[in-house]
């Protein structure tokens, strides 16, 4: 067994040491603000058991526990805002098409995958999300996600592979004003785009539909659904057609300390296959500040309540910066 590491912040890194296999993750100390108490000198903290790690684990998990670690390294040094303004933000970003350009970077682990059930996959989603104003009425927000893939095993006798996946982008059509009854709604068109670098990591199909969403801020709460459908149009003709609808219901609560706790599922339905692929995900997101840059960092975990043979299976694992960039 690998004996408890620890992190050392210095004045020039955050530095993540496991105590025995001597990997380091170093983060550059501007990302940080260092506590007036400490003063000058370094000092050390002890590692969360979240990397405590065995020596049967992959490489790929031991990569994502010392990501996750850095992460909360850097959290914890964040500056605050001030607690109203940075509540208000943190509750505008359960929003997925507030008037906000933010850059959501998401690290998806996932395990358990193919028909032997020994592949694992991390998966990074970049999804900016930019508005535009369509005259004093109308926002048309657009939302891509690009992900960046590491998968192994997860066709037998094929190893690993590295790249990007299929691209989707997402246009929705949203009123300035919320509506009397309090809904805020968009809605419009998604088109899948098969960017995948690898046969392994994407469809090779070109795809279109409707996508909608609706939600509603009570209080601290935030409740909402967002749906689509994508078929299939052109592409490689000895690949699937694809025929798929995706629901994510969420729920949110905003604390007046700017953190925030969330439950949802990323359901899709396969029409050709006829079957579910249903996560259900919980997290927890604190929004700080990194100079005037304000920065939501979250951690979540989630269960595969139901997945085709070759999917994935029991626990997976998230994080998440969403960064708001000014205007």
């Amino acid at each position: 067994m690998y004996s408890p590491g620890d992190v050392t912040i210095t004045r020039t890194a955050v530095i993540v040491r496991m105590a025995e296999d001597g990997h380091n993750f170093d983060v550059p100390a501007r990302y940080y603000r260092p506590e007036p108490a400490i003063g000058s000198g370094d000092w050390t903290m002890p590692l969360p058991s979240l990397v405590w790690a065995h020596r049967g684990y992959s490489t790929m998990k031991h990569k994502f526990e010392l990501a996750a670690v850095a992460m909360f390294s850097i959290a914890a040094w964040g500056t605050a805002n001030s607690q109203s303004d940075s509540a208000d933000l943190a509750q505008q970003l359960t929003n997925p098409i507030a008037d906000l350009i933010t850059v959501p970077i998401q690290m998806n682990f996932d395990n358990d995958i193919g028909p032997l059930d020994e592949g694992n996959k991390i998966q990074t989603n970049v999804q900016p999300v930019i508005p535009f104003k369509m005259g004093p009425d109308w926002n048309v927000i657009t939302r891509t996600i690009l992900p960046v893939i590491s998968q192994d095993d997860i066709v037998p006798g094929a190893g690993s592979q590295f790249g990007l996946g299929d691209t989707s982008v997402s246009l929705f059509f949203s009123p300035t004003a919320v509506s009397q009854s309090g809904i805020i709604w968009g809605a419009g068109p998604i088109f899948v785009l098969p960017t995948a670098t690898d046969r392994l990591l994407g469809a090779d199909k070109w795809a279109a539909g409707p996508a909608a969403l609706a939600l509603t801020m009570r209080g601290q709460w935030t409740l909402g659904i967002l749906a689509n459908h994508v078929w299939s149009f052109a592409g490689d003709s000895d690949r699937d057609d694809i025929s798929n609808t995706f629901l994510q219901p969420f729920v949110a609560y905003t604390t007046p300390t700017a953190w925030t706790f969330s439950a949802q599922t990323e359901s899709t339905y396969n029409w050709k296959t006829e079957r579910w692929s249903v996560p259900v995900n919980v997290a927890a997101a604190k929004l700080v500040m990194f100079g005037r840059l304000p920065v939501s960092l979250q951690a979540g975990v989630g269960y595969w309540v139901d997945a085709p043979q070759s999917g994935a299976d029991g626990v997976r694992y998230r994080l998440q910066a969403n960064i708001v960039l000014p205007r």
